[in-house]
């Protein structure tokens, strides 16, 4: 591939940022949109897999040496379901000036086009020290089992992970992890009037309220203390019966200071009510400030920070940072947005840091 126009690339990326609006990308309904970005790649001359709704591929303009190191540049092209509160169309692109309104257009829409434009522009560079593979992948949002997890293990090995998703193009060095844990408080049913039987709102309202004064002592440099938060809460059947069973969820935000395992058997240890995991996958992420991806960024202007968003850096079991265009304060907010210039600028930003990348 001979070297591409870098302008021709950045007016391509809106341009193709704008379908991807118009076509909606639900979570579970992403097939049109992926293969509209396929094709797209299909045109440059890339060779393109596909699994399910993701796609990958990757550069042939690498150093051929036995220890090469690999580079993931990967974002999602899935969105969530519009609220309701929508002044414009949100599966309709509008372009006000330097703005681009629709939805998925800030998460992650502009660092999926940012993303691709840089992988197609070093592809064509002479030669790269390291393999770079791009990858668009399914169901960030709902953290679903036929997005990225699908696909890692066809990846082959990776050294280095880059996840784009709105961080104004700093780099998130940390990103906090999530568990959710399905609670079950267990009495007795009894007649109300007759005040028998053992009332399971009771026992579940005894350890919310412990749960609420629980506090974990470890804290991060970067993302501060493990949270926890009682989110969801069901009981009782009727008004004259005392309930057998209540029911409640705990949200727990994670610091890369535990382990999910140990946290679970820490707070089922603390509380009577059974507990089950319905979640204990998503793992906090963390990459060593002395990593030479780290280094580069800080040395091209970029400040590093933790990140309390999930994103699908919790299930790469590999040194990964975050960093895209947008901002993470538009995401899921009716009249989602991004600004034109701030995808200019993310495409020159990603290419900066990775031209003459190094490990």
């Amino acid at each position: 591939m001979s070297l591409v126009n870098l302008q021709v690339l950045k007016e391509e990326a809106i341009q193709l940022l704008i379908q991807i609006i118009n076509t909606p990308s639900i979570s579970k309904q992403e097939s049109q949109v992926s293969f509209m970005i396929e094709n797209y790649l299909h045109q440059y001359g890339f060779d393109v897999k596909r699994k399910f709704n993701n796609i990958w591929t990757q550069n042939n303009n690498y150093s051929e040496k036995e220890d090469i190191q690999t580079i993931l540049l990967n974002s999602h092209h899935d969105t969530v379901k519009p609220g309701k509160n929508w002044i414009t169309d949100p599966f309709t692109a509008i372009k006000q000036k330097d703005k681009l309104i629709g939805l998925g257009s800030n998460d992650a829409g502009a660092s999926v086009v940012s993303l691709i434009s840089t992988f197609i522009y070093l592809s064509s560079l002479s030669e790269l020290s390291y393999r770079l593979i791009l990858s668009i992948t399914a169901e960030e949002e709902i953290s679903g089992s036929l997005g990225v997890r699908s696909i890692l293990s066809e990846l082959g090995s990776i050294d280095l992970g880059i996840v784009g998703e709105p961080t104004q193009m700093q780099v998130a060095i940390a990103e906090k992890g999530l568990i959710v844990l399905d609670c079950i408080a267990e009495g007795e049913t009894g007649h109300s009037a007759r005040n028998t039987g053992i009332n399971a709102i009771y026992i579940a309202i005894r350890d919310i309220e412990f749960l609420r004064n629980f506090s974990f002592d470890r804290k991060s440099d970067l993302l501060g203390f493990t949270t926890l938060n009682v989110t969801q809460i069901q009981g009782g059947i009727q008004h004259n019966v005392i309930p057998d069973i209540c029911s409640f969820v705990i949200d727990v935000r994670t610091n890369e200071l535990y382990k999910n395992e140990e946290l679970i058997d820490m707070i089922q240890r603390k509380i009577y009510s059974k507990m089950e995991p319905r979640s204990s996958h998503l793992n906090s992420s963390f990459i060593n400030s002395m990593h030479p991806i780290v280094l580069k960024a800080k040395l091209i202007g970029r400040n590093t920070y933790g990140s309390p968003t999930l994103s699908d850096q919790s299930i790469m079991p590999f040194s990964t940072i975050k960093m895209g265009v947008g901002d993470s304060v538009r995401s899921h907010t009716p009249n989602e947005y991004v600004l034109i210039s701030e995808i200019m600028e993310g495409i020159d930003i990603y290419i900066c840091l990775l031209k003459d990348f190094h490990f």
